[in-house]
């Protein structure tokens, strides 16, 4: 199903960068959650988990959060559909953890998004990792 397309290339880019990756790197929870619509599927791909509404999005960011120090997305390729309110991107996930250990991924994130009253958000994730899955 297409949603009515609200947002541009440059900001569906920003949406994706800007207000949900910054707001997972600073480890915002109600930020990150608010790119969500209630109802939005979180799933991850290359490890057959799925996360169905907010409640069970921030148990598996709150976990996410916990698990490492730091959190750093960067080295982002988009390839954006904004007739269809669509947005992929690939990227690099370093994550740190207390110990000194670093975990880098090499991933790639699609997203769809619809609009809403409090505007577009994200209704569909799907997450393709190269390593071990750290979105239990």
């Amino acid at each position: 199903m297409q949603y009515e397309p609200t947002l541009s290339r440059a900001e569906l880019i920003d949406f994706a960068l800007n207000k949900y990756f910054a707001r997972v790197d600073a480890k915002d929870m109600e930020g990150a959650l608010a790119c969500f619509h209630d109802t939005a599927l979180f799933c991850v791909q290359t490890a057959f988990t799925r996360h169905s509404g907010k409640a069970e999005i921030r148990r598996m960011f709150e976990d996410f959060f916990g698990a490492y120090e730091t959190i750093i997305h960067r080295d982002f390729n988009c390839t954006v559909d904004a007739k269809n309110g669509r947005i992929a991107a690939s990227f690099i996930a370093e994550l740190h953890d207390a110990d000194g250990n670093v975990t880098l991924l090499n991933n790639t994130n699609f997203w769809r998004l619809r609009p809403g009253a409090d505007g577009p958000k994200f209704q569909e994730v799907y997450v393709y990792m190269s390593g071990t899955n750290v979105l239990t």
